[in-house]
């Protein structure tokens, strides 16, 4: 009997593997890779052992052979290996249906290398995992893109040669066993700065009145005697009064705001102008990868890593287009797909009188895909999902459903309404307060999807509705009230909101951000308070050294032409080649990574370690962590820094605080087997005991021991 052949699907994920099965029929074989099957070695065992006395393999690059990788099968996915190449000598055709990009495109051909198939080879391609979808694109296959394939090796290389030749660099002059990292580095400085600006911080105070009217609204001052009361937008990110308004302002204290209240007791407003105007507001765009991730972030409280996670769920088992994207664009399909549902669930008068096309903004767009959205030719809406999908998943597809509908609905109408009011005091001061209002006339695409309103401290809502009034009309005050406040340091980065800054930097790729947020947070460099992204005093040494010796590499712009560079490559512009060799051995005079890191003499490791807090007190990050130094000598002074304490909290005062506390160092014997003082010390992970070595051993081969106080 002869053998049946069948065609070999490879995908990267077994869930994908199992649904694209089902579309495909008893003529595929369709099994995953689950991932990449090579990749540069990892550690030196990788390296296979005709190339460990070679020196570049120790990098995995072969620098003086056009950058030529050293690629290694991942030790756990020989065995896959194996059983593709057993399912290949049964198939009459290798079909890859890796996902379409850089990533995907080079996981296909990394297949194609290693498994060496003589048969014939298509690459399958598709947006979403819809029976429509994959049989369209089973009969529509290309040849693989070599231009994608090098942009994604160019990028391999570049990331390989960044941390491989700076991470030595930080291990000798700050701690052993840590990384720098081309788009890690730069994340990192970003959250650096934030706290520096809130170092420098300096609060400020004024105080603003609040006029509760009988009508239902509230009123906040406006002026007196003609000059501006003093608002959050007059005062700078320091903290202090903006240059320009300190002439034009009048700065409230405490005691001046109370006397304004009693003066003011008993006086009506009365209406002295008001403004109406019509307000248009358009929906936004469909998500992309990076929107999604803010706006789960914003909505939902979830972290990037988190939201990636679900939405592959998402797309693997059917629901949303492909996941990883810088697309604002829908197919003709999914926009008359969206505009039924619009129409369906709120009125034809809700859609937009036209299909709505997007343009993105994203400064380096990558390959174009669509925008995330529901799959397929018309959208369940997610009530008819919700026995189908978990929590979260439900969640997410919420928000991408929502957001798609809304992008081509019709826009939202607003009245907006701005009332002066005249009100006089006892002692003839003149104050106008101001009341703002505004009522939606025509919800629009806000009956689908409404956006966050942004957070005004000491600002009266914009969206709260005012009732109607007239002119010279006097209006009864039920109290007048005061309210101090001061300004706010910078907020911290969140994950949506590096994110955000990320990609308007036209930094990493919406595939990376998620990758980038959990790198830097595993290697020591960030915390999480909250939400809030936290950097450590190793970050700030780290960052410090590169700033200082390695300005360009951490550069925001040249970060994000690099971008743009990779971006020339996979569409055939630019050589990879060509590239690396301008990137590591430098052009145009100026110096390339290998001169950058070759000479550490130049680099002080005290230096980069030590910030100052006044002539006598600095803090100093040291290999288990940072601790406070007065003095030197034998006269110095010692005390570690909790953990706890974020960089913005550790002021003079609190650094006098913590290194005239009790060092908590106690006395608790001898130990008989090695004759040596056991103390009792408290360090940056809670107290602990440990031996005290003189500075030759009494004990030969006597050993350091060091246990927790409560062991």
């Amino acid at each position: 009997m002869a053998r049946v052949l069948k065609k070999l699907v490879i995908v990267e994920s077994p869930a994908k593997a199992r649904k694209i099965g089902g579309y495909l029929g008893d003529d595929y074989i369709v099994e995953a890779s689950v991932g990449h099957i090579r990749d540069l070695p990892q550690r030196a065992a990788d390296i296979p052992k005709e190339y460990k006395k070679i020196a570049w393999a120790k990098e995995g690059v072969n620098i003086e052979e056009d950058f030529a990788p050293l690629y290694v099968i991942n030790p756990d996915k020989k065995a896959k290996v194996a059983e593709l190449k057993a399912l290949m000598k049964d198939a009459e055709e290798l079909i890859l249906a890796t996902d379409e990009d850089r990533e995907g495109e080079a996981i296909a051909w990394h297949l194609v290398e290693v498994l060496e198939p003589k048969i014939p080879i298509k690459r399958m391609v598709f947006n979403e995992i819809t029976k429509e979808a994959i049989q369209s694109a089973v009969e529509n296959t290309r040849d693989l893109d070599y231009d994608l394939i090098d942009a994604q090796e160019t990028r391999r290389v570049l990331d390989r040669l960044f941390g491989y030749r700076l991470s030595p660099v930080l291990w000798k002059k700050v701690m052993p066993r840590i990384s720098a990292g081309r788009v890690q580095s730069v994340a990192t400085r970003l959250i650096v700065e934030k706290e520096r600006e809130r170092m420098a911080f300096i609060s400020s105070a004024w105080w603003d009145l609040t006029a509760k009217c009988e009508l239902g609204f509230n009123a906040r001052l406006l002026s007196v005697d003609g000059k501006r009361v003093a608002t959050t937008a007059d005062f700078g990110a320091d903290g202090a009064v903006k240059e320009k308004s300190l002439a034009n302002i009048l700065l409230l204290d405490e005691s001046a705001a109370r006397s304004l209240v009693a003066a003011l007791k008993a006086a009506p407003l009365v209406v002295k102008s008001m403004e109406e105007s019509p307000r248009t507001e358009r929906p936004k765009p469909p998500f992309t990868t990076s929107t999604m991730q803010q706006d789960a972030g914003s909505r939902l409280g979830w972290g990037a890593q988190i939201t990636m996670r679900i939405a592959q769920r998402l797309y693997e088992n059917g629901y949303i287009t492909y996941m990883r994207t810088d697309s604002v664009n829908l197919s003709a399909q999914a926009i008359t797909a969206a505009r039924e549902s619009a129409k369906a669930l709120y009125g034809a008068d809700h859609v937009a009188d036209a299909p709505r096309v997007y343009v993105g903004k994203t400064k380096n767009a990558q390959e174009a895909h669509e925008a995330i959205r529901p799959a397929g030719e018309s959208f369940k809406t997610p009530g008819e999902l919700a026995p189908e999908l978990s929590r979260d998943e439900f969640a997410l597809y919420d928000l991408i459903w929502k957001r798609t509908v809304a992008s081509q609905m019709a826009d939202a109408k607003k009245m907006q309404m701005r009332v002066d009011f005249d009100a006089k005091t006892s002692d003839s001061r003149e104050t106008i307060f101001r009341a703002n209002g505004s009522v939606i006339t025509f919800p629009g695409f806000l009956a689908a999807y409404d956006d966050l309103a942004d957070e005004k401290e000491g600002e009266e809502s914009e969206d709260k509705r005012l009732p109607a009034m007239n002119v010279g009309q006097s209006v009864k005050v039920e109290e007048y009230s005061c309210e101090g406040h001061e300004t706010k340091p910078p907020a911290r980065y969140t994950e949506p909101t590096l994110v955000k800054k990320l990609e308007e930097l036209g930094i990493g790729r919406p595939s990376t951000f998620a990758s980038i947020i959990a790198t830097i947070q595993d290697r020591g460099y960030v915390s999480k308070r909250g939400r809030a992204l936290v950097p450590t005093f190793l970050a700030f040494s780290v960052t410090g050294l590169l700033e200082t010796h390695f300005t360009k590499l951490v550069d925001y712009e040249f970060t994000a032409s690099m971008e743009e560079d990779l971006d020339k490559i996979a569409s055939g512009q630019a050589k990879r080649v060509d590239w690396l060799r301008d990137f590591f051995y430098g052009h145009d005079g100026e110096p390339g990574l290998n001169e950058l890191s070759a000479d550490l003499g130049a680099i002080d490791a005290r230096e980069v370690n030590t910030m100052r807090l006044s002539p006598e007190i600095e803090i100093r990050v040291g290999r288990y962590g940072a601790y406070l130094q007065e003095g030197e000598g034998e006269t110095r002074k010692l005390a570690n820094v909790p953990e706890s304490l974020a960089p913005d909290e550790l002021t003079l005062a609190k650094a006098i605080e913590l290194l005239a506390a009790p060092s908590g160092e106690r006395d608790l014997g001898i130990d008989p087997a090695t004759n040596l003082p056991i103390i009792a010390k408290s360090g940056r992970f809670g107290p602990y005991v440990t031996e005290v070595f003189p500075v030759e051993p009494v004990v030969e081969g006597a050993k350091k021991k060091r246990k927790k106080a409560d062991d």
